[in-house]
């Protein structure tokens, strides 16, 4: 009964964080800020849910399901932050729009031009 109320809840964070990061993708003014978006989707609404199946798995009795999202889950979080670096800096380097860029634009002093 607890591990399927922690599975319930691990399941409803992960949407949450997927709906709030689609409504951050339309509403954000530039490139960057959805990348941003886009990254939280995956990190803060596909762990949990992955957590929540891999508790599910083991607590019916089938390993392989827990194993096989555990393992999912730590792909996401070895690739996930390289591969937005790499989708940001493509952007950046391709001269995406950016909102305020006389505010802050430490990367750009590092680009030899």
């Amino acid at each position: 009964m607890i591990a399927r109320i922690i599975i319930d809840l691990l399941f409803a964070v992960g949407i949450f964080f997927i709906f709030s990061g689609i409504v951050g993708m339309i509403r954000m003014p530039d490139t960057f800020c959805r990348l941003q978006s886009s990254t939280n989707i995956i990190t803060m609404g596909g762990l949990p849910i992955l957590l929540g199946a891999a508790i599910y798995g083991f607590y019916i009795g089938n390993t392989i399901i827990g194993v096989k999202s555990l393992v999912i889950a730590l792909f996401i979080l070895l690739t996930n932050p390289a591969a937005s670096h790499a989708m940001t800096k493509a952007a950046y380097l391709s001269k995406a729009d950016m909102i305020n860029k006389d505010k802050c634009d430490d990367y750009g002093r590092d680009i030899d031009e």
